[in-house]
């Protein structure tokens, strides 16, 4: 426990989470977020003077950094390893199979693509095996966390740029199967959507979701990560434990050993 205490202390911090506020972008198919104080310091004074204010938070499950559960996406009436959807959800319970509550903290080694390089991709882009190879500084393995840089964090502030009513860079279909080729764990961009977008079909979540079981992260922040030049690092990324749920908000980290 002391060496481990030891490593930890010497090394480096990165925050991979965008921050939740009021306005924030989100996908129009899904809610925004909501924020409001429900007490107010002052509504209430104690007999020495205390006070204390709370709040109350609505969203979705997709909004912000997070993770997308296998059960998000079917295909064809059927979830990922050939279940029939039909059976698994109700709009009480949600999905019995593949929900949140089944995705264990995630501690895994990530490797970081940058694909934008100097400026951020163009709406249009769509990422090709080709741009992945040539962004990858190091060798992926199987299990691995696979993050894609595009440079659309920088949009996140202002909601109406970062969504571009859906028009987003990401991968194709083509990228897609590079990395499940991989035996990647998950795949993450720092866009709404970690495809090229519009396309209705959605190819590259049915890829990675229902054909190949490995999980999605969104609307991730990977701007101060590849400005340090960093490629390799422990991901940690623990999603909320929300039973039914076909995804969840994620506080990621990348760690780097000094």
């Amino acid at each position: 426990m002391q060496q481990l205490m030891e490593q930890l202390g010497a090394a480096r911090v990165y925050d991979l989470g965008q921050p939740y506020f009021t306005g924030m972008p989100h996908w129009p198919a899904h809610p925004p977020f909501l924020f409001g104080l429900t007490k107010r310091h002052g509504d209430s004074v104690g007999p020495a003077g205390n006070s204390s204010a709370a709040d109350a938070i609505a969203m979705g499950s997709h909004v912000g950094t997070h993770i997308d559960g296998l059960c998000h996406f079917s295909c064809g009436g059927k979830l990922h390893g050939g279940a029939e959807v039909e059976l698994l959800q109700s709009y009480v319970g949600g999905l019995q199979k593949f929900s949140m509550e089944t995705v264990a903290p995630i501690l895994r080694r990530g490797v970081l693509l940058d694909v934008a390089g100097a400026a951020p991709l163009a709406a249009e882009c769509e990422i090709t095996p080709e741009q992945l190879a040539a962004a990858c500084k190091t060798e992926i393995r199987a299990g691995d966390v696979v993050l894609l840089r595009t440079g659309w964090a920088q949009y996140f502030e202002d909601a109406r740029r970062f969504v571009n009513d859906t028009r987003n860079p990401g991968p194709g279909l083509a990228a897609a199967r590079w990395l499940s080729e991989r035996g990647i764990f998950a795949a993450g961009s720092d866009t709404v959507a970690f495809e090229k977008s519009p396309v209705p079909s959605m190819p590259v979540h049915v890829h990675l979701l229902v054909e190949s079981g490995i999980h999605i992260i969104e609307c991730l922040n990977l701007e101060e990560l590849a400005a340090a030049g960093v490629t390799e690092f422990l991901f940690i990324g623990v999603p909320m434990k929300i039973r039914g749920a076909t995804g969840a908000p994620v506080r990621p980290l990348a760690i780097v050993t000094r």
